[in-house]
């Protein structure tokens, strides 16, 4: 999506373009629905349709029907009718086709989504592109921080007064801030990411439970009191789950009820060599079959504790397409691979005895069987 503003005298009835329409929360208003963007660029004026075939929170073809009050900056509409339904895409990221249709259905519904899939497979990037592309304020949270249950919505500063002596203030957290903002701000959708939930106990992520269920409040510390979370405000958490992960804790059956869940997973080999070349252009489209061959071999080994990332793949292009390795990047590739794909796992490439020696031995018979020289 551009990040450029459309100008008023750009804009023409009969233009045709992309929009995701959210409920007007304007009372009394003949225009159900409403939207802040138009193809691809946030509009001039307010988006609105009376057309019942538009459907809340789904992409969709419009057709501009009027444009009222073109002169003044602060009044005015743009009025649009339903053309048909625009295709769901997510730039940069693999969806599985059903599990891009669930996907749909939970933005629409405005239900909690659990993405859950090993490392690096792009659930941030995903939540990130799902805000993007529907023009949803997106609102980053690591809940690795969390140790107690109000951290998720204010942190304890420690500052120096004016006269020198320690002062103890509350400072809100991004949570806090994005459900406050909504309030103020009806017309903006938040999408509010909940990155590593499965890093905070199981007590501080009970003070969540409420803001998740049909209850959606949540306590305000610094105000001591409760505070409704609007309707504008949506809830996406990720997980890793599985034995090679330290520092993580369970999540009970309660606290999984509260989300819909959506199981992702690396993609195919064929769409990760896409991914890459649409960002790398600069790197050998070869290069990039070789590398990801080489990851997927990895994945597939039946003996490894744990797995390779796409962050790994990403890694080895960035390096490919640097000028220091861009001269001689098949020369360089073995060396690239050991340092990027055998140093994500435990011990050294040159023990076999241990993950990264094991997967090493991958790496240099995949290579090999691609006819490069390796030591």
């Amino acid at each position: 999506m551009s990040g450029r503003k459309w100008k008023i005298e750009e804009l023409k009835p009969g233009m045709t373009g992309e929009a995701t329409f959210w409920p007007n929360p304007v009372e009394g208003s003949e225009f159900s629905l409403r939207a802040t963007h138009f193809d691809g660029r946030r509009a001039p004026k307010v988006v609105l349709t009376r057309d019942p075939r538009v459907l809340g929170g789904a992409p969709c073809l419009v057709r501009i029907t009027a444009i009222t009050k073109p002169e003044r900056e602060d009044r005015g509409t743009i009025e649009v009718e339903w053309i048909g339904p625009a295709p769901f895409r997510i730039e940069s990221v693999w969806l599985d086709p059903l599990v891009s249709k669930k996907l749909q259905v939970l933005l629409q519904s405005g239900l909690n989504i659990l993405l859950d899939g090993p490392q690096g497979c792009g659930k941030t990037v995903l939540a990130r592109a799902i805000a993007q592309s529907l023009g949803l304020e997106f609102v980053f949270f690591n809940c690795g921080a969390v140790i107690d249950a109000s951290d998720f919505f204010a942190t304890i500063q420690v500052r120096a007064s004016a006269s020198g002596a320690p002062v103890t203030d509350f400072v809100k957290t991004e949570v806090l801030e994005a459900i406050e903002g909504a309030a103020a701000h009806p017309e903006q959708r938040y999408l509010v990411f909940l990155d590593e939930l499965n890093r905070c106990q199981e007590s501080a992520r009970n003070a969540l439970m409420p803001a998740l269920d049909s209850t959606r409040r949540v306590f305000h510390p610094i105000e001591n009191r409760f505070v409704p979370i609007p309707d504008n405000v949506q809830f996406i958490a990720a997980v890793n789950r599985g034995r090679e992960f330290s520092g993580t804790f369970s999540i009970d059956a309660a606290q999984l009820d509260r989300f819909a869940p959506l199981q992702m997973d690396y993609p195919p080999a064929e769409e990760e060599v896409k991914i890459l070349q649409n960002r790398h252009p600069d790197v050998a489209a070869r290069l990039i079959e070789h590398v990801v061959a080489v990851a997927n071999a990895i994945r597939k080994a039946p003996d490894i504790s744990g797995t390779l990332s796409v962050r790994a793949t990403e890694e080895t292009c960035v390096y490919l397409e640097h000028p220091l390795f861009s001269g001689d990047a098949r020369t360089a590739v073995p060396e690239i691979l050991r340092s990027s794909f055998c140093g994500r796992f435990s011990g050294r490439p040159d023990d076999p005895d241990t993950d990264a020696g094991a997967v090493w031995a991958i790496v240099a018979a995949r290579l090999r069987e691609l006819s490069y020289k390796v030591e």
